[in-house]
């Protein structure tokens, strides 16, 4: 078992104060899981610090405290002074478990949409020659078992945790979904990435970040060094107008694979054609022209199996293994996944939470609908207010029928975020607001006729929903589901 001195070593600036030849039997960042023997790191945070739980860590077993202040704590504690605590958190966490990603290749796709999607779709193809293993949004696949996700990238310690049971399991390759927010908070810091993918960058988290200039500079340090050793190879959307100062980010040596329609894109699309079932392409790429047939709904999901088939190239795959892979690929659960009870009508979940996610998602339903196009939406509480009148004149203006009502209120009054929302409703809509998330869906679907797209959107995959002091059990497709069901055995 590792000490506390042997977890410190050489830590730039660092100062130990108090016993440092302990046992260290856990690392914590959240004071109501420390056990004795744990070392408690006292992060900063936008709404707390955790300098406020260091009483709480001591009295539930806490073997040192790691902090950038210079407080009291008792002799029988020691205090670990730094300059930085993120950067110690990660230091730590590689030592403690044994540096797992010098064993894994690792590949990280970034950008505000489609990253669940590519990153999943390049672990359908690799898992199929070999172990890989997967954190993203939605789950983390492990090699030897798979656990839900409880944020995208995840922090240090439970980052290398899962690197050491992928390396354990027989991984030698890892995708991983690296979030603005991870980059910012130094989550994957000097993380060595051997690619990274870009697939665009839209207005989102502008409340974290302040700025589209401020979300470009977290992304870019991905690509530019300041993350920690550079990529080795990367892969650029160049229809997006970022993939272009992305590209000068990055080192004169580094690979650098593009794609997209853009007429000089290393992988060009042409030839797109979409329907309710799928889609199908042209991939131009340097050596031939690849007939690309994707069961995956919409043009954005074209862009998506397009920049994986580009990070699966810089790799080394086989793009036909890819391509016939692709033809059997079971989608993503909560984006447009299919809701399918034999209703004369479509019933699609989506996970779309932002004004253009919205835009994209409708007018792609819009072209492959016969009929009229239904939405059931919310906005989340504690989230970007300036976006939910945003996001309700775009579903007032896309859609035939919609219905309003809670996403994850979590701390805020419903009232409010639908006063928000109401803010953004033109004089003539269609918009009807109803608090009730699971009423609201089941009008959807009574409205619902021949030929109709029902839309759910705005919580995708997930199983919750989060109120100011609870959690409660709430999966759209699993309600859905139900109520279709319900609906079949009333009229047999």
């Amino acid at each position: 078992m590792m000490t506390l001195a042997q977890l410190f070593r050489d830590l730039p600036g660092m100062e130990l104060k108090g016993p440092d030849d302990v046992s260290v039997r856990a690392l914590c960042i959240d004071s109501r899981r420390v056990a004795p023997g744990a070392v408690f790191f006292a992060l900063p945070g936008r709404r707390t610090h955790g300098l406020k739980y260091i009483e709480e860590a001591m009295d539930r077993g806490a073997t040192a405290i790691v902090t950038d202040q210079d407080i009291w704590v008792p002799r029988k504690t020691a205090l670990v002074h730094v300059p930085n605590v993120r950067a110690a958190l990660v230091t730590a966490s590689r030592r403690f478990y044994h540096n797992p990603q010098q064993h894994l290749h690792l590949v990280g796709v970034t950008g505000t949409s489609g990253k669940t999607v590519v990153s999943s779709l390049l672990h359908d193809w690799w898992s199929a020659e070999a172990p890989t293993g997967l954190l993203g949004t939605i789950h983390y696949a492990l090699g030897s078992r798979t656990l839900p996700a409880n944020r995208t990238t995840p922090e240090p310690i439970d980052l290398y945790a899962m690197l050491a049971q992928m390396h354990q399991a027989g991984c030698q390759r890892a995708v991983m979904e690296v979030s603005s927010h991870a980059l910012d908070q130094e989550r994957v810091r000097d993380l060595a990435y051997e690619t990274v993918a870009f697939l665009n960058l839209t207005p989102e988290h502008l409340d974290y970040h302040g700025s589209m200039e401020g979300y470009f500079e977290s992304v870019a340090r991905l690509f530019d060094g300041r993350n920690g050793p550079a990529p080795k190879r990367a892969v650029i959307n160049l229809d997006d107008p970022y993939g272009d100062m992305l590209i000068s980010r990055l080192p004169a040596d580094a690979k650098v694979v593009t794609f997209g329609r853009d007429p000089r894109a290393d992988l060009r699309l042409e030839d797109v054609q979409c329907s309710r079932y799928g889609a199908s392409f042209k991939l131009h790429t340097p050596d031939e022209v690849l007939s690309v047939h994707s069961p995956l709904v919409g043009e954005f999901n074209v862009d998506n199996v397009a920049a994986a088939l580009a990070v699966a190239c810089v790799e080394g795959t086989d793009l036909h293994h890819c391509v016939r892979q692709l033809a059997r690929f079971g989608g993503v659960r909560g984006r447009l996944e299919l809701v399918n009870e034999g209703q004369e009508f479509a019933v699609l979940v989506d996970y779309a939470h932002t004004p253009q996610a919205y835009r994209r998602v409708l007018r792609t339903l819009r072209a492959i609908t016969p009929g009229r196009l239904l939405v059931v939406f919310g906005c989340g509480g504690d989230r970007d207010p300036a976006r939910r009148p945003e996001v309700t004149q775009v579903v007032a203006e896309e859609a035939d029928l919609a219905w309003a009502t809670a996403d994850n209120p979590r701390s805020e009054h419903l009232n409010d975020i639908f006063r928000h929302m109401r803010a953004g409703l033109p004089k003539q809509h269609s918009v009807r607001f109803l608090e009730d998330r699971r009423h609201a869906i089941s009008t959807a679907l009574d409205a619902a006729r021949e030929g109709d797209t029902v839309l759910i959107a705005g919580k995708g995959h997930e199983t919750f929903q989060q109120h100011a002091d609870s959690v409660v059990p709430f999966d759209d497709r699993a309600v859905a589901r139900q109520l279709l069901r319900y609906r079949r055995e009333l009229s047999s």
